[in-house]
């Protein structure tokens, strides 16, 4: 879905600006340019990336609510993805929590998809948040564009949450991003026999920290 906005309120943050997220200097294949609509400010903060499937279970749609309004009432942004199912319940329970969220885009920013999420994406702006994309006005959401992104979700973020994933998903090649950054990633346990918490179930097996309270993100007790 085309939107139609001012123009002139997108920000072009170059790579080497002071503006730039410190926290994506060094990764690998750091984007030289990242056009923010928002609240730009929100792009050095502490964060943490909500992720999973699309066609997500009940049980994870409300982990992925539950933990994002959590962390977000201790002042920890929620970056995530803007698409369907855990990412859009990310940003929800964050919006929910009156708190911080910044959503990464695989398109331009006057591109809007989903197109059912018209209505988060208006919410995120104007409730101080901020949408991002390294590609310019006019790109479309292609299948390619989407893995490419995921470096800039966990490259953004402080730690990982995986809330659901198959085997094989996007969500597993964010988690490899996220290992090869350094950074945490955590990762809620499912039922044995669905196939959205294979993933998950395979993260804690390899050394994943288990996510099944707010109590358990270590790094809370760390901010001030």
């Amino acid at each position: 879905m085309n939107i139609n906005f001012d123009k002139s309120k997108i920000k072009v943050i170059k790579c080497g600006d002071g503006a730039y997220p410190k926290k994506l200097e060094n990764i690998y294949a750091k984007p030289q340019v990242l056009y923010v609509l928002g609240n730009e400010k929100l792009l050095n903060d502490k964060s943490i990336a909500v992720i999973g499937c699309r066609d997500c279970t009940n049980y994870g749609l409300k982990n992925s609510y539950k933990f994002a309004y959590e962390l977000a009432r201790k002042g920890v942004c929620i970056v995530s993805g803007l698409a369907r199912g855990i990412d859009s319940y990310a940003h929800i329970g964050a919006l929910k929590a009156e708190g911080k969220t910044v959503a990464v885009l695989g398109c331009g920013l006057d591109i809007v998809y989903p197109p059912e999420n018209f209505e988060l994406y208006k919410a995120i702006i104007k409730n101080n948040g901020a949408i991002i994309t390294e590609y310019p006005l006019g790109t479309k959401p292609e299948k390619m564009n989407f893995p490419i992104r995921n470096r800039i979700i966990s490259g953004m973020s402080d730690g990982v949450l995986v809330v659901e994933a198959k085997k094989r998903s996007g969500t597993m090649i964010t988690v490899g991003y996220a290992l090869e950054q350094g950074k945490d990633v955590y990762a809620i346990p499912g039922n044995i026999s669905s196939s959205t918490s294979y993933g998950t179930n395979e993260l804690i097996k390899e050394g994943a920290i288990p996510i099944t309270k707010i109590e358990d993100f270590e790094f809370l007790y760390q901010i001030p």
